[in-house]
Protein backbone atom coordinates (compact mmCIF):
# COMPACT_ATOMS: atom_id res chain seq x y z
CA UNK A 1 0.00 0.00 0.00
CA UNK A 2 2.69 2.07 -0.33
CA UNK A 3 2.78 4.70 -3.73
CA UNK A 4 5.71 6.56 -5.03
CA UNK A 5 5.69 9.81 -3.48
CA UNK A 6 7.46 12.98 -4.11
CA UNK A 7 10.54 13.05 -1.95
CA UNK A 8 11.36 16.14 0.16
CA UNK A 9 14.64 18.19 -0.12
CA UNK A 10 17.45 17.37 1.69
CA UNK A 11 18.63 19.28 4.78
CA UNK A 12 22.33 19.01 3.34
CA UNK A 13 21.15 20.90 0.03
CA UNK A 14 17.70 22.17 -0.52
CA UNK A 15 18.07 22.80 -3.83
CA UNK A 16 18.84 19.20 -4.62
CA UNK A 17 15.72 16.62 -4.86
CA UNK A 18 16.03 13.68 -1.46
CA UNK A 19 17.42 10.99 -3.46
CA UNK A 20 17.57 7.15 -1.73
CA UNK A 21 21.42 5.50 -2.16
CA UNK A 22 21.77 2.08 -3.49
CA UNK A 23 22.13 -0.73 -0.93
CA UNK A 24 25.66 -1.67 -1.92
CA UNK A 25 26.61 2.43 -1.37
CA UNK A 26 24.51 2.85 1.54
CA UNK A 27 26.12 -0.16 3.48
CA UNK A 28 29.69 0.79 2.30
CA UNK A 29 29.62 3.94 4.10
CA UNK A 30 28.24 2.54 6.69
CA UNK A 31 29.06 0.67 9.89
CA UNK A 32 28.13 -2.90 9.26
CA UNK A 33 28.83 -4.30 13.01
CA UNK A 34 26.57 -1.95 14.75
CA UNK A 35 24.69 -3.61 17.52
CA UNK A 36 21.41 -2.50 18.38
CA UNK A 37 21.09 0.85 21.47
CA UNK A 38 17.92 -1.26 22.50
CA UNK A 39 17.59 -4.85 23.86
CA UNK A 40 15.19 -6.93 24.36
CA UNK A 41 13.77 -7.87 27.70
CA UNK A 42 10.40 -6.63 29.12
CA UNK A 43 7.13 -8.58 28.58
CA UNK A 44 4.88 -6.38 26.31
CA UNK A 45 1.33 -4.67 27.55
CA UNK A 46 -1.61 -4.50 25.54
CA UNK A 47 -2.55 -0.74 24.86
CA UNK A 48 -5.22 0.80 24.70
CA UNK A 49 -7.21 3.46 26.98
CA UNK A 50 -10.68 0.92 27.34
CA UNK A 51 -12.65 -0.86 26.18
CA UNK A 52 -14.20 1.92 23.53
CA UNK A 53 -10.73 2.57 22.28
CA UNK A 54 -8.34 -0.61 22.66
CA UNK A 55 -6.20 -0.75 19.07
CA UNK A 56 -6.81 -4.81 19.94
CA UNK A 57 -10.77 -4.05 18.24
CA UNK A 58 -11.34 -6.49 15.11
CA UNK A 59 -7.89 -8.50 15.39
CA UNK A 60 -7.67 -11.57 17.72
CA UNK A 61 -3.77 -12.05 17.12
CA UNK A 62 -1.54 -11.80 20.97
CA UNK A 63 1.40 -10.15 21.78
CA UNK A 64 4.62 -12.03 21.29
CA UNK A 65 6.22 -13.44 24.29
CA UNK A 66 9.65 -11.56 25.30
CA UNK A 67 11.78 -12.61 22.99
CA UNK A 68 15.38 -11.13 21.42
CA UNK A 69 16.40 -11.04 17.52
CA UNK A 70 17.28 -14.00 15.63
CA UNK A 71 20.70 -12.31 15.47
CA UNK A 72 21.29 -11.60 19.26
CA UNK A 73 22.20 -13.86 22.15
CA UNK A 74 22.34 -13.29 25.43
CA UNK A 75 25.89 -12.99 26.06
CA UNK A 76 25.66 -9.88 24.00
CA UNK A 77 22.46 -8.15 25.56
CA UNK A 78 24.70 -6.05 27.78
CA UNK A 79 26.71 -4.75 25.09
CA UNK A 80 23.55 -3.77 23.17
CA UNK A 81 22.75 -1.20 26.30
CA UNK A 82 22.61 2.34 25.11
CA UNK A 83 24.96 3.01 28.27
CA UNK A 84 27.42 0.93 26.51
CA UNK A 85 27.85 2.12 23.18
CA UNK A 86 32.05 3.59 23.76
CA UNK A 87 32.55 4.24 20.30
CA UNK A 88 31.27 7.24 19.15
CA UNK A 89 30.35 5.97 15.27
CA UNK A 90 27.86 3.51 16.79
CA UNK A 91 25.05 6.26 16.10
CA UNK A 92 22.73 3.24 14.46
CA UNK A 93 20.28 1.22 16.31
CA UNK A 94 20.25 -1.22 13.33
CA UNK A 95 21.92 -4.58 13.89
CA UNK A 96 23.15 -5.94 10.02
CA UNK A 97 23.19 -9.51 9.15
CA UNK A 98 26.36 -9.65 7.10
CA UNK A 99 30.15 -8.63 7.40
CA UNK A 100 32.26 -6.99 4.62
CA UNK A 101 30.73 -4.04 3.16
CA UNK A 102 27.97 -3.63 0.62
CA UNK A 103 29.74 -7.25 -1.43
CA UNK A 104 28.04 -9.41 1.01
CA UNK A 105 24.12 -8.22 0.72
CA UNK A 106 22.05 -11.46 -0.54
CA UNK A 107 19.79 -10.83 -3.68
CA UNK A 108 16.59 -12.20 -1.77
CA UNK A 109 16.81 -12.32 2.28
CA UNK A 110 17.68 -10.15 5.51
CA UNK A 111 19.38 -7.51 5.77
CA UNK A 112 19.19 -5.92 9.11
CA UNK A 113 16.60 -5.90 12.08
CA UNK A 114 16.13 -2.58 13.92
CA UNK A 115 14.64 -3.25 17.79
CA UNK A 116 13.75 -0.19 19.59
CA UNK A 117 11.40 -0.86 23.15
CA UNK A 118 9.22 1.31 22.82
CA UNK A 119 5.72 0.16 21.50
CA UNK A 120 4.68 -2.67 18.78
CA UNK A 121 4.96 -1.37 15.29
CA UNK A 122 2.27 -0.84 13.81
CA UNK A 123 2.64 1.41 10.66
CA UNK A 124 5.43 2.73 7.69
CA UNK A 125 6.21 4.85 4.95
CA UNK A 126 9.27 5.87 3.37
CA UNK A 127 10.26 8.54 0.72
CA UNK A 128 13.66 8.98 -0.74
CA UNK A 129 16.19 7.53 1.96
CA UNK A 130 13.98 8.43 4.69
CA UNK A 131 11.67 5.78 6.89
CA UNK A 132 9.32 6.54 9.20
CA UNK A 133 7.84 4.38 11.72
CA UNK A 134 4.84 4.71 14.02
CA UNK A 135 3.80 2.63 16.84
CA UNK A 136 1.52 2.88 20.33
CA UNK A 137 4.20 4.57 21.71
CA UNK A 138 2.47 7.90 19.82
CA UNK A 139 6.02 8.48 18.90
CA UNK A 140 6.79 8.92 14.95
CA UNK A 141 10.53 8.02 14.48
CA UNK A 142 12.65 8.93 11.06
CA UNK A 143 15.45 6.59 9.99
CA UNK A 144 17.88 7.97 7.28
CA UNK A 145 20.98 6.00 6.13
CA UNK A 146 20.47 3.61 9.29
CA UNK A 147 20.67 6.25 12.10
CA UNK A 148 17.32 8.12 13.60
CA UNK A 149 17.13 11.45 11.72
CA UNK A 150 14.30 13.05 13.71
CA UNK A 151 10.99 12.06 15.01
CA UNK A 152 8.31 13.93 16.33
CA UNK A 153 5.05 12.60 18.85
CA UNK A 154 1.65 13.16 19.05
CA UNK A 155 -0.76 13.24 22.39
CA UNK A 156 -3.28 10.91 20.05
CA UNK A 157 -2.27 7.77 20.56
CA UNK A 158 -1.28 5.08 18.74
CA UNK A 159 -0.43 5.43 15.32
CA UNK A 160 -2.52 3.21 12.83
CA UNK A 161 -0.95 4.88 9.53
CA UNK A 162 1.40 7.25 7.54
CA UNK A 163 1.95 8.32 4.09
CA UNK A 164 3.57 10.77 3.11
CA UNK A 165 2.68 13.58 0.03
CA UNK A 166 6.17 15.59 -0.97
CA UNK A 167 7.06 17.60 2.07
CA UNK A 168 4.20 16.59 4.46
CA UNK A 169 3.32 13.66 6.66
CA UNK A 170 -0.21 12.60 7.91
CA UNK A 171 -0.61 10.30 10.29
CA UNK A 172 -3.63 8.34 11.68
CA UNK A 173 -3.99 7.71 15.16
CA UNK A 174 -6.27 6.13 17.62
CA UNK A 175 -8.04 9.18 19.11
CA UNK A 176 -9.76 9.57 15.54
CA UNK A 177 -7.54 12.51 15.08
CA UNK A 178 -5.63 13.19 11.32
CA UNK A 179 -2.32 14.87 11.88
CA UNK A 180 0.17 16.63 9.58
CA UNK A 181 3.84 17.24 9.88
CA UNK A 182 5.80 19.40 7.67
CA UNK A 183 9.66 18.57 6.57
CA UNK A 184 11.92 21.77 7.15
CA UNK A 185 14.91 22.81 5.42
CA UNK A 186 16.45 22.85 9.59
CA UNK A 187 19.27 20.72 11.39
CA UNK A 188 17.93 21.73 14.32
CA UNK A 189 14.41 20.44 14.04
CA UNK A 190 13.82 18.40 10.55
CA UNK A 191 10.27 18.30 11.02
CA UNK A 192 6.82 19.90 12.50
CA UNK A 193 3.72 19.52 13.26
CA UNK A 194 1.40 22.14 11.04
CA UNK A 195 -2.08 21.00 11.56
CA UNK A 196 -4.69 18.83 11.60
CA UNK A 197 -7.45 17.38 9.76
CA UNK A 198 -10.21 18.67 9.91
CA UNK A 199 -8.67 22.27 10.61
CA UNK A 200 -9.56 23.88 13.75
CA UNK A 201 -10.87 26.62 11.76
CA UNK A 202 -13.30 23.71 9.33
CA UNK A 203 -14.30 22.39 12.87
CA UNK A 204 -15.55 25.55 14.45
CA UNK A 205 -17.07 26.57 11.46
CA UNK A 206 -19.17 23.26 11.10
CA UNK A 207 -20.18 23.02 13.96
CA UNK A 208 -21.77 25.89 14.64
CA UNK A 209 -24.40 24.58 12.13
CA UNK A 210 -26.68 22.06 13.81
CA UNK A 211 -27.57 20.56 10.12
CA UNK A 212 -23.79 19.69 10.27
CA UNK A 213 -24.31 17.13 12.72
CA UNK A 214 -24.54 13.05 12.69
CA UNK A 215 -25.76 10.63 15.04
CA UNK A 216 -23.26 8.63 15.39
CA UNK A 217 -24.84 6.13 18.87
CA UNK A 218 -27.95 7.00 20.88
CA UNK A 219 -27.52 10.35 22.17
CA UNK A 220 -24.25 11.12 20.56
CA UNK A 221 -24.18 13.82 17.63
CA UNK A 222 -20.94 14.93 16.15
CA UNK A 223 -20.07 17.23 13.12
CA UNK A 224 -19.90 15.40 9.91
CA UNK A 225 -16.19 16.33 8.98
CA UNK A 226 -14.56 14.42 12.07
CA UNK A 227 -13.85 10.76 12.66
CA UNK A 228 -15.32 9.87 15.66
CA UNK A 229 -13.43 6.88 16.10
CA UNK A 230 -9.74 5.24 15.31
CA UNK A 231 -8.46 6.68 12.28
CA UNK A 232 -6.98 2.91 10.68
CA UNK A 233 -5.86 3.03 7.36
CA UNK A 234 -4.95 6.10 5.12
CA UNK A 235 -3.78 6.79 0.95
CA UNK A 236 -2.87 8.90 -1.27
CA UNK A 237 -4.43 9.78 -4.85
CA UNK A 238 -1.75 12.69 -5.80
CA UNK A 239 -2.95 13.09 -9.12
CA UNK A 240 -6.13 14.48 -8.20
CA UNK A 241 -4.73 16.12 -5.14
CA UNK A 242 -6.91 14.23 -2.40
CA UNK A 243 -6.24 11.61 0.61
CA UNK A 244 -8.47 9.38 2.07
CA UNK A 245 -9.01 8.17 5.56
CA UNK A 246 -11.07 4.96 6.80
CA UNK A 247 -12.13 4.78 10.27
CA UNK A 248 -13.35 2.52 12.48
CA UNK A 249 -16.66 4.77 12.30
CA UNK A 250 -17.38 2.82 9.35
CA UNK A 251 -16.79 6.18 7.27
CA UNK A 252 -14.73 6.66 4.31
CA UNK A 253 -14.02 10.61 4.11
CA UNK A 254 -12.07 12.66 1.33
CA UNK A 255 -9.49 15.68 2.24
CA UNK A 256 -8.25 18.00 -0.35
CA UNK A 257 -4.27 18.46 0.07
CA UNK A 258 -4.41 22.13 -1.37
CA UNK A 259 -6.20 23.46 1.79
CA UNK A 260 -7.04 20.32 4.09
CA UNK A 261 -10.61 21.22 3.37
CA UNK A 262 -13.32 17.40 4.20
CA UNK A 263 -14.48 17.60 0.51
CA UNK A 264 -17.40 14.38 1.64
CA UNK A 265 -17.77 11.63 4.38
CA UNK A 266 -19.35 8.62 2.91
CA UNK A 267 -21.19 6.08 5.00
CA UNK A 268 -19.42 3.20 3.09
CA UNK A 269 -19.71 -0.21 5.15
CA UNK A 270 -21.92 -1.80 7.85
CA UNK A 271 -18.35 -2.04 10.53
CA UNK A 272 -15.34 -1.19 10.57
CA UNK A 273 -13.50 0.15 7.82
CA UNK A 274 -9.58 -1.56 7.99
CA UNK A 275 -8.54 -0.74 5.00
CA UNK A 276 -8.05 1.66 1.57
CA UNK A 277 -6.29 1.92 -0.90
CA UNK A 278 -6.51 4.32 -4.09
CA UNK A 279 -6.11 2.50 -7.42
CA UNK A 280 -6.12 2.66 -11.23
CA UNK A 281 -8.75 5.00 -13.49
CA UNK A 282 -9.82 7.01 -10.61
CA UNK A 283 -11.13 4.05 -8.44
CA UNK A 284 -10.70 4.09 -4.63
CA UNK A 285 -11.24 0.93 -2.59
CA UNK A 286 -12.16 -0.25 0.76
CA UNK A 287 -12.27 -3.34 2.84
CA UNK A 288 -14.09 -3.42 6.40
CA UNK A 289 -14.69 -5.82 9.21
CA UNK A 290 -18.49 -6.05 7.37
CA UNK A 291 -16.28 -9.23 4.84
CA UNK A 292 -16.74 -6.27 1.93
CA UNK A 293 -14.77 -4.82 -0.51
CA UNK A 294 -16.26 -2.03 -2.30
CA UNK A 295 -15.20 -0.30 -5.31
CA UNK A 296 -15.90 3.94 -5.05
CA UNK A 297 -15.06 6.41 -8.00
CA UNK A 298 -15.68 10.64 -7.85
CA UNK A 299 -18.78 11.44 -10.17
CA UNK A 300 -20.76 14.32 -11.14
CA UNK A 301 -24.04 14.70 -9.08
CA UNK A 302 -25.53 17.16 -10.35
CA UNK A 303 -23.79 20.28 -9.49
CA UNK A 304 -21.62 18.65 -7.03
CA UNK A 305 -18.77 15.64 -6.98
CA UNK A 306 -19.50 12.47 -4.90
CA UNK A 307 -18.03 8.92 -4.46
CA UNK A 308 -20.39 6.62 -5.90
CA UNK A 309 -20.08 2.97 -5.30
CA UNK A 310 -19.70 1.13 -8.47
CA UNK A 311 -19.14 -2.84 -7.15
CA UNK A 312 -18.64 -4.69 -4.07
CA UNK A 313 -15.87 -6.75 -5.06
CA UNK A 314 -16.18 -9.20 -2.17
CA UNK A 315 -18.80 -10.03 0.23
CA UNK A 316 -18.45 -12.77 2.99
CA UNK A 317 -18.64 -13.24 6.52
CA UNK A 318 -15.25 -12.98 7.42
CA UNK A 319 -13.27 -9.17 7.87
CA UNK A 320 -10.82 -7.81 4.96
CA UNK A 321 -8.09 -6.82 6.91
CA UNK A 322 -6.10 -5.25 4.09
CA UNK A 323 -5.92 -4.43 0.54
CA UNK A 324 -3.08 -3.56 -2.34
CA UNK A 325 -3.26 -2.68 -5.97
CA UNK A 326 -1.20 -3.73 -8.66
CA UNK A 327 -1.41 -0.65 -10.84
CA UNK A 328 0.27 -2.64 -14.28
CA UNK A 329 -2.03 -5.55 -13.66
CA UNK A 330 -5.37 -3.22 -12.57
CA UNK A 331 -5.56 -5.88 -9.60
CA UNK A 332 -7.30 -5.36 -6.37
CA UNK A 333 -5.31 -8.01 -4.08
CA UNK A 334 -7.04 -8.20 -0.65
CA UNK A 335 -6.13 -10.34 2.65
CA UNK A 336 -8.54 -12.26 4.76
CA UNK A 337 -9.62 -13.37 8.50
CA UNK A 338 -11.19 -16.10 9.36
CA UNK A 339 -13.65 -17.52 11.97
CA UNK A 340 -13.62 -18.64 14.87
CA UNK A 341 -9.68 -17.85 14.61
CA UNK A 342 -7.37 -15.87 12.63
CA UNK A 343 -6.77 -18.26 10.35
CA UNK A 344 -6.16 -17.14 6.47
CA UNK A 345 -8.84 -18.78 4.70
CA UNK A 346 -8.11 -17.21 1.21
CA UNK A 347 -6.43 -14.27 -0.30
CA UNK A 348 -8.97 -12.85 -3.42
CA UNK A 349 -7.32 -11.41 -6.54
CA UNK A 350 -10.68 -9.57 -7.81
CA UNK A 351 -10.25 -7.09 -11.08
CA UNK A 352 -12.39 -3.83 -11.69
CA UNK A 353 -15.28 -6.15 -13.17
CA UNK A 354 -15.93 -7.56 -9.80
CA UNK A 355 -14.78 -11.25 -11.01
CA UNK A 356 -13.26 -13.25 -8.50
CA UNK A 357 -9.98 -14.09 -10.34
CA UNK A 358 -7.86 -17.01 -8.19
CA UNK A 359 -6.98 -17.53 -4.55
CA UNK A 360 -3.77 -17.95 -2.90
CA UNK A 361 -3.03 -20.08 0.35
CA UNK A 362 0.28 -19.42 1.63
CA UNK A 363 -0.18 -18.62 5.40
CA UNK A 364 -1.28 -20.60 8.35
CA UNK A 365 -3.12 -17.54 10.27
CA UNK A 366 -4.36 -13.83 9.25
CA UNK A 367 -2.87 -11.84 6.36
CA UNK A 368 -2.55 -8.25 8.12
CA UNK A 369 -1.22 -6.33 5.74
CA UNK A 370 -0.74 -6.48 1.97
CA UNK A 371 2.39 -4.36 -0.59
CA UNK A 372 2.68 -4.91 -4.02
CA UNK A 373 5.55 -3.77 -6.21
CA UNK A 374 6.15 -4.65 -10.26
CA UNK A 375 5.08 -8.12 -10.85
CA UNK A 376 5.26 -9.04 -6.72
CA UNK A 377 2.91 -9.27 -4.31
CA UNK A 378 3.94 -9.07 -0.16
CA UNK A 379 1.92 -10.11 2.36
CA UNK A 380 2.57 -9.94 6.15
CA UNK A 381 0.96 -12.33 8.62
CA UNK A 382 -0.34 -13.25 12.44
CA UNK A 383 1.80 -16.09 11.53
CA UNK A 384 5.02 -13.71 11.62
CA UNK A 385 6.10 -14.73 7.96
CA UNK A 386 6.45 -12.56 5.20
CA UNK A 387 5.32 -14.42 1.78
CA UNK A 388 6.73 -13.47 -1.92
CA UNK A 389 4.33 -13.72 -4.58
CA UNK A 390 5.10 -13.02 -8.66
CA UNK A 391 2.12 -12.84 -10.88
CA UNK A 392 2.41 -15.11 -13.97
CA UNK A 393 0.67 -14.85 -17.01
CA UNK A 394 -3.15 -16.14 -16.13
CA UNK A 395 -3.04 -14.39 -13.07
CA UNK A 396 -1.58 -17.14 -11.61
CA UNK A 397 0.67 -16.59 -8.16
CA UNK A 398 4.00 -18.43 -7.73
CA UNK A 399 5.16 -18.05 -4.16
CA UNK A 400 9.16 -17.03 -4.39
CA UNK A 401 10.24 -16.98 -1.12
CA UNK A 402 8.92 -16.58 2.27
CA UNK A 403 10.94 -14.21 4.45
CA UNK A 404 11.20 -15.50 7.97
CA UNK A 405 12.83 -13.81 10.92
CA UNK A 406 10.17 -11.75 12.78
CA UNK A 407 9.02 -13.11 16.36
CA UNK A 408 5.63 -11.69 16.32
CA UNK A 409 2.43 -10.56 13.70
CA UNK A 410 3.77 -8.67 10.63
CA UNK A 411 1.66 -5.52 11.48
CA UNK A 412 2.94 -3.29 8.10
CA UNK A 413 5.00 -2.95 5.31
CA UNK A 414 6.83 -0.87 3.14
CA UNK A 415 8.50 -1.00 -0.57
CA UNK A 416 10.52 0.96 -2.62
CA UNK A 417 12.25 -0.22 -5.74
CA UNK A 418 16.13 -0.62 -6.23
CA UNK A 419 18.31 1.60 -8.61
CA UNK A 420 19.08 -0.27 -11.59
CA UNK A 421 22.17 -1.83 -10.99
CA UNK A 422 24.78 -2.41 -13.28
CA UNK A 423 25.20 -6.38 -13.46
CA UNK A 424 21.85 -7.53 -12.25
CA UNK A 425 19.69 -4.63 -14.01
CA UNK A 426 15.70 -3.93 -12.60
CA UNK A 427 13.48 -6.03 -10.59
CA UNK A 428 14.99 -5.69 -7.42
CA UNK A 429 13.07 -4.44 -4.36
CA UNK A 430 13.82 -2.90 -0.90
CA UNK A 431 11.13 -3.77 2.18
CA UNK A 432 10.43 -2.92 5.46
CA UNK A 433 8.48 -5.07 7.52
CA UNK A 434 7.28 -3.56 11.29
CA UNK A 435 6.19 -6.14 13.75
CA UNK A 436 4.49 -6.33 17.10
CA UNK A 437 7.34 -7.80 18.62
CA UNK A 438 8.61 -4.16 18.27
CA UNK A 439 11.32 -4.63 15.40
CA UNK A 440 11.56 -3.25 11.90
CA UNK A 441 13.53 -5.36 9.24
CA UNK A 442 14.69 -4.41 6.07
CA UNK A 443 14.72 -7.21 3.09
CA UNK A 444 16.01 -7.48 -0.83
CA UNK A 445 13.98 -8.85 -3.16
CA UNK A 446 14.51 -9.90 -6.34
CA UNK A 447 12.27 -10.38 -8.64
CA UNK A 448 14.12 -13.24 -10.53
CA UNK A 449 15.17 -15.59 -7.76
CA UNK A 450 18.54 -16.52 -9.46
CA UNK A 451 19.73 -13.11 -9.45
Amino acid sequence: MTKTDHVPPSPENSNSSHRRQKLSVLFHNSEPNILPTASAGQQPEASGTGAGTSHSRHSNVSFPKPSISPTSSPTNLYSMSPFHQTSPFNKSPWNFNFSGGGSNIPATGLIGSLVREEGHIYSLASSGDLLYTGSDSKNIRVWKNFTEFSGFKSSSGLVKSIVVSGDKIFTGHQDGKIRVWKYLDSKKKPHKRVGSLPTTRDFIKTAMNPGNYIEVRRHRNVPWIKHFDVVSCLSLDEENGLLYSGSWDKTLKVWRLSDSKCLESVKAHDDAINTVVAGFDGLVFTGSADGSVKAWRRELVGKETKHMMLYTLLNQETAVTALAVNMTEDVVQGGMYAEPRPTLKNSPLASCTADLRTVIRGHKQAVLCLAAAGRLLFSGSADKNICVWRREVGGFHSCLSVLSGHTGPVKCLAVQDQPEDGENGGGEWVVYSGSLDKSVKLWRVAEEPWK
